[in-house]
């Protein structure tokens, strides 16, 4: 059964309060709430469920662009350069890459520029015969908070991570090319008809 839903960690942000209002009024407002669950629809954008203390309330299906951790931006980036891609399966599943706990960065977005930002959490679509599952094609979402108040989710070749002791003041440009091979640990070794516990050890030699 697909994992349409799944638990993320509980940001603290705003709501953009035309975004409760079905966009009718409500523009230049924000509403304080938590992130509280993602829902992954394939083909359509990441939607967000968010918990409104104020009315004690959940709202959910709201794409990222609905949320920010500023409550006074005028300048919205659009949904486009917040989420380069749909989501590519219903199954979907939240973890925090340790490694990059906290970690700052700068994005590409779509539109050409460069944001900076930092680390949350990764939200990653699966599914059999789903893209999600095709090398080429799958694409995670990393969560970042981008240093212009909104939030946004890219795929690993749309963001340069910083490490003060890793990475050089000036790294290299990747020049990498897309992954296109399936790779499989098992080749022409048959052990099947061994019933040897350790089958394939000799102990004797």
């Amino acid at each position: 059964m697909p994992r349409l839903v799944e638990n993320i960690p509980p940001v603290q942000c705003f709501v953009r309060k035309e975004f409760l209002r079905d966009h009718v009024d409500g523009h230049g407002e924000f509403v304080p709430c938590f992130w509280v669950s993602a829902k992954s629809i394939q083909a359509r954008a990441l939607y967000f469920e968010s918990y409104l203390s104020e009315y004690g309330a959940l709202y959910d299906k709201l794409p990222i662009s609905a949320y920010t951790w500023k409550d006074n931006i005028k300048d919205f980036l659009p949904l486009s350069d917040l989420e380069m891609w749909d989501c590519l399966s219903y199954d979907i599943v939240c973890i925090e890459k340790m490694f990059l706990r906290g970690r700052e960065c700068k994005v590409y977005l779509p539109s050409n520029n460069w944001m900076e930002g930092s680390y949350l959490f990764t939200l990653d679509g699966y599914g059999s015969g789903t893209l999600a599952e095709t090398p080429n094609e799958h694409k995670s979402f990393n969560v970042i908070k981008l240093d212009n108040g909104q939030f946004g989710c890219y795929p690993n070749n749309r963001v340069i991570w910083k490490d003060a002791s890793f990475t050089p003041k000036e790294p290299k440009r990747p020049d990498f090319k897309t992954s296109t091979h399936y790779y499989y640990a098992e080749g022409n070794m048959s052990f099947s008809d061994d019933d040897n516990y350790f089958y394939g050890i000799n102990f004797d030699k």
